[in-house]
């Protein structure tokens, strides 16, 4: 088996392999960034900045991880050789390339995107929290599937749909908790619950990578071994990323939340509190009490 799989791969995990269609996606979206900014955005923005300072470090950041998540040399190793680095980099695709996304869309250009008719009903229904987790989850399982990972390893037409599929069904995941139209993300409480029950779901296909007693996924069993990590221990790896990576995540994000609610909720009260308690007396409020209650004049004697 080892002999058969080492005929099919190169033997030099580290060898530099450009990959033309990620290089023209990248180009494209910051192309089309910079589009909307700049012929778009003065068009429709009459009031108000076109984006943000953190929207364009939100989209720069995205552009960063995109590109070195999708070209060499993490694609080659995650595609040929390491599960573990095929996890993480579905985990860049899922955890932190669709909400960058959403912070980065300024929500005048969302709503010119989806418009007001199917097109807006339709992500209206699928980024309902109970949806988008389902669906998330969903794609989630199926694309462990092992047949379907040692298919679409090999490379072509199904590795890039399983991928633009995976970032679809995340920008979904992430629309409750950081949507450009603030009207459709969920209350900060909501927020915590859904991000608590998405740190416990993915944890059942990661119990499965780590406690497999053999190799789940053929394609990465074969002579070629990076760094020396055995199959076992490079499935145990992925199984880690993705239990320990993917809660740890979203338990700083839960905590972050509900730090954001705390914080908000002191100002507001002690807004109120200041606001309740400001009786500074003005001159009008002084001369008109003056005029209600004269001064008392003393009887002659």
């Amino acid at each position: 088996m080892f002999i058969a799989a080492a005929q099919t791969i190169n033997t030099d995990p580290w060898r530099f392999q450009s990959h033309l269609e990620i290089w023209l996606l990248v180009g494209f979206l910051v192309g089309a960034y910079l589009y909307m900014v700049r012929v778009v955005g003065p068009r429709v923005v009459t009031d108000g900045p076109i984006v943000t300072a953190g929207q364009r470090r939100a989209f720069v950041i995205m552009i960063v991880l995109l590109w070195l998540s999708s070209d060499w040399p993490m694609h080659d190793l995650a595609e040929e050789y390491l599960y573990s680095v095929h996890m993480l980099q579905h985990m860049i695709l899922s955890y932190f390339v669709p909400p960058l996304a959403l912070l980065a869309t300024p929500e005048w250009f969302f709503r010119l995107l989806i418009g007001e008719g199917r097109v807006k009903n339709a992500a209206r229904f699928l980024s309902r929290p109970v949806t988008a987790a389902v669906l998330y989850n969903a794609v989630l399982m199926v694309t462990h599937i092992p047949a379907l990972v040692n298919r679409s390893a090999q490379g072509g037409p199904l590795h890039y749909s399983l991928h633009v599929v995976l970032v679809f069904s995340a920008i979904l995941l992430w629309m409750p908790l950081c949507s450009p139209r603030k009207d459709w993300r969920i209350s900060y409480g909501g927020q915590m619950v859904y991000l608590f029950a998405m740190s416990i779901l993915p944890t059942i296909p990661a119990g499965w990578l780590t406690f497999a007693e053999g190799s789940v996924y053929n394609h990465y069993d074969h002579i070629v071994r990076v760094g020396g990590v055995s199959v076992i221990s490079d499935q145990q790896a992925a199984g880690a990323i993705m239990k320990l990576g993917g809660s740890v995540f979203m338990w700083a994000v839960l905590i972050f939340v509900y730090f954001k609610r705390f914080s908000r909720g002191f100002h507001e009260q002690q807004h109120d509190s200041y606001v309740a308690k400001d009786d500074t007396l003005t001159f009008e409020e002084v001369a008109d009490a003056f005029e209600k209650n004269p001064p008392v004049e003393e009887p002659q004697r």
